[in-house]
This record gives structure tokens, C-alpha cells and sequence, in this order.
């Protein structure tokens, strides 16, 4: 966790009025006490009303607001999909984020006066179950530009071997592809994650290429793919986010 979104932890967790001790806040965010006491001294210093010293700890004397989260709302379903989406989601680190994020909105904004049901957007597919633990290697390898060799099992049920430089995930309502560029086969070629048998990670990365980066595979889906052959229920995760 970078020391920025680490400081903003801390705040959220002194939010609730209370007293918290250092060993408690170490704990939770996985870090040295050590650590601890020197971004209490960082959040002391930047003018924040926290009060408290090494072995006693710390507490937030005023209330820290956010600023009016005015939503239309057919904005905030939109928000309260997107997040239950990825919330119901296979990725877990995702899915951890999300059920974060779901609770700070709570604290901001009214609760809608009809709640859905629990389910309402649950999508726990096959498909979906079993591309979950590929997810979170495929989205570091793209973030790290690093080839990755795969065991895949094609449209035939033929296993094969490739080697692939990940571009980006995307996510079809249940079903999540894969786009990469295969080395064998010198071009772009769609994965579904489900159909991953093995993945290898090469330790090796990969060199920003022109035709065979992913803003030249969008070129191309922008070129064959006219508006009517668009499937309606696509979120693409280009970085792996």
C-alpha cells in the first residue's frame, strides 16, 4: 500500500470518534508500528485535529467531512451497480475494494428509499467461478507488461500452448476475455479466462511495440466491429485496475 492511500486509511479509521492504539492500526493495515507512529506524526503535522502520543493512542477530536455528493439518480444506480458488480465479482482484491467503497458511500449519501434485493445483481456463473483464480495474476502481469505462457484449451476442446503479451480484461456479464498478443501466432487473439488451464509466469516483460500494443488492438476491434455487433453488457479493464 503506497504511504498516500496508507495516510488516508488512517483517517477513515479515526473517523468513528475513537480511541485507537497503534498496535490496533499496524494490525489492520499490515504494517510496523513503527510505521504507524511516523504517519500519526505526518497527519499531527498537516494540521489535522489528531491528538494522541506513542503508547496510549490516537483520536480525531473533530469531525472531518466530505464535500456534498449531489448524484442524480439515475447516477447513483449506476454507482450502486457498478459496485455491486465487482463487489459479486470473482477478483477478491476487487471485490474487498468494493465492499469499501460501498460503505463510504453509505456514509455520504441517502439510502435509496426502495433497496434491491441482495441478489438482484449477482453473477456467479460457472464460467465466472472458474476464471476467479486467474484474475488477479493476469491483471499484475498487465500492469507489468510481462509475457505469460498459458495452457488453453480452444473452442474444439483441443489443449494448446501459447505464449501472450496480456493487454487487457474484459468482463461480458459473465464471462471474462482476455486480449493479448499471441507470439506464436504474431497477431491479437481473444482468451475466455474460463478456458485457462495453467498459467506460467515468465518473469520476462515485454517491450512497448508499434502494432502490437493495445491501443493497436482497439484500432483494429473499432475497425471490424460496427455498433450493432457490440454486446450490451461489456466493462473492459484495460490496465487491471
Amino acid at each position: 500500500m503506497r504511504r498516500t492511500d496508507r495516510l488516508f486509511e488512517l483517517i477513515q479509521i479515526l473517523r468513528d470518534g475513537r480511541l485507537h492504539r497503534a498496535s490496533e492500526m499496524a494490525e489492520r493495515l499490515e504494517v510496523s508500528v513503527r510505521t504507524i507512529w511516523r504517519d500519526m506524526a505526518t497527519l499531527m503535522a498537516s494540521g489535522l485535529p489528531v491528538e494522541g502520543e506513542r503508547g496510549v493512542g490516537y483520536i480525531l477530536r473533530a469531525p472531518i467531512t466530505l464535500p456534498p455528493m449531489i448524484l442524480t439518480p439515475p447516477e447513483m444506480e449506476a454507482l450502486r451497480l457498478g459496485v455491486r458488480l465487482v463487489a459479486e465479482g470473482a477478483d477478491p482484491g476487487l471485490a474487498r475494494a468494493a465492499r469499501g467503497l460501498a460503505a463510504k458511500i453509505a456514509a455520504v449519501v441517502p439510502a435509496p428509499a426502495t433497496p434491491e434485493p441482495d441478489d438482484l445483481f449477482v453473477y456467479s456463473a460457472d464460467e465466472t467461478q472458474r476464471a476467479a483464480p486467474h484474475l488477479p495474476v493476469l491483471r499484475q502481469a498487465i500492469r507489468a507488461r510481462q509475457r505469460l505462457a498459458i495452457t488453453y484449451i480452444d473452442p474444439q476442446g483441443a489443449e494448446t500452448h501459447r505464449d501472450i503479451r496480456p493487454l487487457q480484461l474484459e468482463f461480458w456479464g459473465r464471462v471474462w476475455t482476455l486480449a493479448a498478443f499471441c507470439e506464436a501466432r504474431a497477431d491479437f487473439r481473444s482468451f475466455r479466462v474460463d478456458r485457462i488451464v495453467a498459467i506460467t509466469e515468465t518473469g520476462e516483460t515485454y517491450p512497448d511495440e508499434p502494432g502490437r500494443r493495445l491501443e493497436d488492438y482497439r484500432a483494429r476491434i473499432a475497425a471490424e466491429l460496427t455498433p450493432a455487433d457490440a454486446p450490451e453488457t461489456r466493462n473492459s479493464d484495460p490496465a487491471g485496475s
